[in-house]
C-alpha cells in the first residue's frame, strides 16, 4: 500500500512551480480570443455554458503533439491527467468534454474561417519576430489519405469536394497511389514554415493550384509576406505559371523542367537550353544585360580549348557574344539562366517545403487523419500547421 502525503499548497500553486512543459509553451503563443468570440455561446443566451472553445482548442493542439487524434483516447487522456486537464484550462475536479463536444467543434470550425485567420495571424506574429523571412518561398503538395473508406473511380464525383484517388511518381520511378487529399503549401525557405495552405481532393494537378494559392496569400496578407523567389519542381512546369508569376506579380519563378513535356531544345541550344557555338560548345553564360541574356565564346572565358581558336566565329579579340531577350521566353531562359550556378542555389532551397511535410508528418499529426470531409480534412491540417509554428516561435 502506497501512503500519500498531504500537501500544504492547493494542485493549482504546485503546477505553477513545475517547469514549462512543450505544451504550455506553445499554448502561450496562441491566442484563442477570437475564436471564443466567434464560435462560444453569446453572452446573456440560455441554456448550459458549455465548455470554453479556449480550452477545447488547446485539447486539440495536444493531441497533435501527442500524435494521437482519435476523440476518444483525447477524452480518455484528460480523464486520467489532471494536469493535462489543468493546462488546457478545464477544471482539475470537474467533468471534461465528451466525444460530442469535440465532434461538433470540428463541424463549427470547418464552417468558418476563424482557424485560418488565426493560422494566418500566427505567420504574421512569426514574420515580426524574423522567424519568417518571406523572401524566398518553396511550393509542392503532400498526399493525405482520407478517412473515409475508398471507393472505385468511376462512382466519385468530380466535384472539387469530395476524396479522390491520387497518383505521384516517387523517386524511384514507381506509382504511389492514395484515396483522399493533397495538401498544397506555400513554405517559407528560411524557417520551413507554411505561409499559406490549402486542401485539394487528391485528383487536382499541383500545376493548377500553384497560382489560385500564390494570390490567396497576396490577397490575405496585403504585402506583408510577398516572397521575390518562388521555387517548384517539374509537375509546376507549365507556360502560363511562368508568365503569371513573372509578368502580373513580378516575381521569379524557379522551376525544374518538366522532360515528358519536353519536345527537343530549338535549333542552336543543348538539352539544358544553353546556346552553342558553330563547334557545338555550350556559350558561357555572362550574366544580364538588361532585358537581354549575356552568353560569350567558351574558348575566350576557359571553358574549353576549341580547335578552331575564337578567329572563326568572330574577329573580335573579346570573342563571340550572344544576347538573347530572356522575356520572351521564360521558361526557356528567364533569370537567373536554369543552366547558371546562381539558378541552382536558388533550386535546392526548394527541399525546404519537403521538410516541413515530413516535420507536419513525422513530428506532429497531419498523416493520421481521423475526420471525413473537405472542411474537417482541412481543419485537421490547419491544427497541425499552427502547432508547428507555434512550436517554433516558442523555441526562438
Amino acid at each position: 500500500m502506497i501512503i500519500h502525503q498531504y500537501s500544504l499548497f492547493s494542485f493549482d500553486e504546485i503546477l505553477k512551480f513545475q517547469p514549462e512543459t512543450q505544451l504550455m509553451k506553445i499554448l502561450d503563443e496562441l491566442d484563442f480570443s477570437k475564436l471564443e468570440r466567434a464560435l462560444g455561446k453569446k453572452p446573456g443566451s440560455r441554456g448550459p455554458k458549455g465548455y470554453s472553445i479556449s480550452s477545447l482548442l488547446a485539447a486539440l493542439v495536444s493531441a497533435q503533439l501527442a500524435k494521437d487524434t482519435r476523440i476518444n483516447k483525447l477524452t480518455e487522456r484528460l480523464r486520467a491527467d489532471p494536469v493535462l486537464r489543468w493546462t488546457c484550462g478545464f477544471g482539475v475536479l470537474g467533468d471534461v468534454p465528451s466525444e460530442s463536444v469535440f465532434c461538433r467543434l470540428y463541424e463549427k470550425l470547418a464552417a468558418t474561417k476563424s482557424l485560418m485567420r488565426l493560422f494566418r495571424e500566427l505567420v504574421l506574429k512569426a514574420k515580426e519576430r524574423g522567424v519568417i523571412e518571406g523572401t524566398r518561398a518553396a511550393i509542392d503538395s503532400s498526399e493525405l489519405e482520407a478517412y473515409e473508406k475508398a471507393r472505385p473511380s468511376s462512382k466519385l464525383p468530380d466535384d472539387c469536394i469530395h476524396p479522390h484517388w491520387g497518383v505521384k511518381k516517387g523517386t524511384d520511378g514507381v506509382r504511389h497511389y492514395w484515396y483522399g487529399w493533397k495538401v498544397h503549401a506555400v513554405c517559407d525557405c528560411k524557417s520551413e514554415l507554411p505561409m499559406e495552405i490549402l486542401v485539394t481532393p487528391a485528383n487536382t494537378h499541383d500545376s493548377g493550384v500553384a497560382i489560385p494559392l500564390l494570390r490567396i496569400m497576396d490577397s490575405n496578407y496585403g504585402g506583408a509576406i510577398d516572397p521575390k523567389h518562388v521555387m517548384m519542381d517539374s509537375g509546376y512546369d507549365a507556360e502560363y505559371i511562368y508568365d503569371e508569376i513573372a509578368k502580373v506579380q513580378k516575381r521569379t519563378p524557379v522551376i525544374a523542367l518538366n522532360e515528358r513535356s519536353k519536345n527537343g531544345p530549338p535549333e542552336g541550344m543543348n538539352e539544358k537550353y544553353e546556346p552553342v557555338c558553330s563547334m557545338g560548345y555550350p556559350l558561357t553564360y555572362y550574366g544580364r544585360d538588361g532585358d537581354f541574356l549575356k552568353f560569350r565564346c567558351p574558348h575566350m572565358t576557359g571553358r574549353c580549348d576549341c580547335p578552331m581558336g575564337t578567329a572563326w566565329c568572330s574577329p573580335s579579340n573579346y570573342g563571340y557574344t550572344l544576347k538573347l531577350p530572356w522575356k520572351e521566353d521564360l521558361r526557356r531562359l528567364g533569370y537567373p539562366h536554369r543552366a547558371s550556378a546562381a539558378w541552382q542555389t536558388l533550386y535546392n532551397m526548394r527541399t525546404s517545403v519537403e521538410r516541413m511535410f515530413s516535420r507536419l508528418k513525422e513530428k506532429l499529426n497531419m498523416n493520421n487523419i481521423r475526420v471525413a470531409g473537405l472542411g474537417k480534412a482541412r481543419v485537421h491540417v490547419l491544427l497541425n500547421c499552427i502547432t508547428l509554428i507555434a512550436g517554433t516561435l516558442a523555441v526562438n
